[in-house]
């Protein structure tokens, strides 16, 4: 049975059937104004059009002699530490000197109660005196026995004792002389004088103690002009050293003609340069390093207490003046990318084409990286733009000004 329609139904179908209309004919209005601008833009640009190369920054690599100057921490060290020990033993009577202080040569530093080395000595005099007086005798003696023994009025036996007893005396003669040698020198050894300018450290004595010969440390004179600086150089620094010595890759002068530039802990620079003076024979198996020394000059040392530059004891780093390296290739940081199997650069071939080289980067200088194998001098690295390229695509290069500019300045003539 077919169903009439009611009114309801028969609005409700011509509101849907107008709704149908209007979106048909936005779609048209659409699609026909989305034709119109593709014309025109095919109007514009021709079809065949092709993509400009992506720019690039790059650099010429060149070859260069720079310095090679590696750093090593050191400690300042006395150019001589004196110590003052006591040639006799005895009761300490008096110091002279103000501990801290600047010394000179010759300066009273303890005296040792001298009474009874003094009476020794006196002794000695006394006892050498004694044995000239008796060989001038026996010399009389012997004088008046010997032409007797012509006459026959005395044996022999006479002329040899008179003479043995003259040989007799020389000798006690020498060894009471050699007595009062040691009595003077003992006697003049009490008073204890600064065998050296420099600055004294603390007293380990004091008034009334007991001090043994040679064996007692009284206080210590640190000479602190010139200084030295002890450093330790790693043994595999060393071998490397040498393999590039032999292969030509360094260059340097005399090895005790190397100089040293000293840096304290709070970053200052030491205004004075010191020389090696001394690398040690073995190599420390405690540590796998070889000592050396600089000596630097250090003219406050002779200042008052609190003016001195520096001082025995302090750490610092010591950078290794005179080592060059020629032929030297120097690429800026950023041109050198680190993948999985190494460091690479992207090298801009003949044929103006990206090209991925691996490169072995050995050492930092400032913001370049030393190359040791793989690019060449007049072969071009980029720097910038690697986000735009990829190996084997063709760009366009444009010389990075800043780079070339450094390079020219670092190279040494």
């Amino acid at each position: 049975m077919i169903k009439p329609c009611t009114q309801p139904d028969m609005a409700q179908s011509r509101h849907h059937y107008t709704a149908t209309l209007i979106r048909a004919g936005w779609l048209t209005v659409l699609t026909v104004a989305v034709a119109l601008i593709a014309i025109g833009c095919t109007a514009d640009q021709p079809a065949d059009a092709p993509l400009l190369p992506p720019e690039v920054e790059v650099i010429t690599v060149t070859a260069q002699t720079v310095p090679d100057e590696p750093e090593f921490i050191g400690r300042t060290e006395a150019f001589r530490p004196v110590e003052i020990r006591p040639q006799v033993s005895g009761i300490i009577k008096a110091v002279y000197f103000t501990e801290g202080r600047n010394v000179k040569k010759g300066d009273k530093l303890y005296l040792i109660d001298p009474v009874p080395f003094n009476a020794v000595y006196q002794a000695m005099r006394a006892k050498v005196a004694q044995h000239r007086a008796r060989l001038v005798q026996v010399k009389q003696n012997l004088g008046r026995v010997q032409p007797l023994l012509e006459q026959q009025a005395v044996s022999q036996k006479d002329v040899d004792d008179a003479i043995a007893d003259v040989r007799s005396e020389e000798a006690a003669l020498e060894a009471a002389q050699n007595d009062l040698v040691k009595a003077k020198f003992d006697l003049d050894n009490t008073r204890i004088e600064a065998p050296v300018d420099g600055r004294i450290g603390r007293s380990q004595f004091y008034e009334g103690q007991l001090v043994s010969a040679q064996t007692t440390l009284l206080t210590v004179i640190d000479q602190l002009n010139p200084m030295y600086v002890s450093v330790n150089v790693p043994e595999s620094y060393i071998l490397r050293r040498r393999k590039e010595l032999a292969e030509k890759k360094v260059e340097r002068p005399d090895l005790y003609q190397l100089r040293g530039i000293m840096t304290f802990a709070d970053g200052s620079v030491y205004a004075e340069e010191g020389v090696l003076d001394f690398t040690a024979v073995t190599i420390r198996p405690e540590t796998g390093t070889l000592q050396g020394r600089f000596k630097f000059p250090n003219p406050s040392g002779y200042f008052v207490p609190g003016l001195s530059d520096f001082l025995p004891g302090q750490f610092v780093s010591v950078r290794l003046i005179g080592y060059v390296r020629p032929n030297a290739i120097l690429i800026p940081q950023r041109a050198v990318q680190h993948g999985v199997n190494g460091t690479f650069v992207y090298v801009i071939n003949e044929q103006s084409t990206v090209e991925l080289r691996p490169v072995k980067a050995s050492m930092w200088y400032d913001t370049d990286w030393l190359i040791e194998s793989g690019v060449g001098p007049g072969e071009q690295v980029m720097v910038a733009g690697f986000h735009r390229v990829q190996p084997g695509v063709q760009v366009t290069v444009i010389a990075n000004a800043a780079a070339e500019t450094r390079s020219g300045q670092q190279e040494t003539p």
